[in-house]
């Protein structure tokens, strides 16, 4: 369970620290090789012994968190009794490794047809969490279940632009450029600096959208960041071969924003 906690921080983004007891002298609470991991929010998991030594290690955890400077590595030795305030008289050395999150790669897709079932297992492969919104709670029901797919049901397709995050990868795969475009104009509405919104299509139905959207009041430079047709040019036009292609596209764009970064 431990080892599982660890796992879901990191896909979660979430910072914390491991403190270890790596060496003992004296009556103490805990022995060597015990564990805790510690959040901003406090104990997550574990023990190094519980008590006064364990509130004592918790606050400097959150410490580290809370500082900008921490290092990635800190050893304490604590007297139990002088430094903790404890009645045994024991010694304890505590290491603390801070863990910083990386940015959580987020990817919103609307849509649930057969492009998309193709696409979120391979999708659940990578370091992302998935987020997918569909007029059609059966198609829903038809994905993986997996801790870092959230599937959404909503009435119209651009109910779901709301849940979007800035910096979010927006996929529009609907059931066509009529249930695309209004998820597009909600999008550059509030949002018009998105990193990347792929539509899947033509190039022909490109040029349609960015009529459409002119002819809605949206500036062209906000649609700069639309991507149609989507996918990398390569294979063929089954469900599968296309969404191995928009996988292999969403790599290559978040690796060249990672470079620029």
């Amino acid at each position: 369970m431990f080892w599982q906690d660890l796992q879901a921080l990191h896909e979660n983004g979430v910072d914390f620290v491991v403190v270890t007891v790596i060496a003992t002298r004296g009556s103490v609470p805990a022995d060597p090789g015990a564990k805790m991991i510690v959040t901003s929010q406090g104990l997550h998991d574990g023990t190094v012994g519980g008590g006064k030594i364990e509130a004592r290690a918790i606050s400097q955890a959150v410490e580290l968190l809370e500082s900008d400077r921490a290092p990635a590595c800190q050893v304490h030795v604590w007297n139990l009794q002088r430094d903790i305030g404890m009645t045994c008289g024991g010694e304890m050395t505590l290491l603390f490794e801070l863990h910083r999150a990386l940015p959580v790669w987020r990817i919103f897709i609307f849509g649930a047809g057969h492009v998309v079932q193709a696409l979120v297992p391979v999708l659940l492969t990578l370091p992302c969490r998935v987020q997918i919104f569909e007029e059609r709670t059966d198609w829903l029901a038809k994905l993986p279940e997996h801790p870092n797919l959230e599937k959404t049901p909503v009435v119209e397709f651009q109910d779901g632009v709301s849940r979007v995050t800035p910096d979010g990868y927006v996929l529009s795969i609907t059931r066509g450029h009529s249930s695309d475009l209004p998820v597009l104009r909600k999008l550059y509405e509030s949002m018009p600096k998105l990193p990347w919104i792929g539509v899947i299509g033509s190039a022909a139905k490109r040029a349609v959208i960015e009529r459409d959207l002119r002819q809605a009041g949206v500036p062209e430079s906000a649609y700069q960041s639309l991507h149609c047709p989507l996918g990398l040019p390569l294979g063929g036009n089954t469900p599968a071969e296309i969404a191995i292609s928009i996988a292999a596209q969403l790599l290559q764009i978040r690796d060249k924003s990672d470079n620029i970064a």
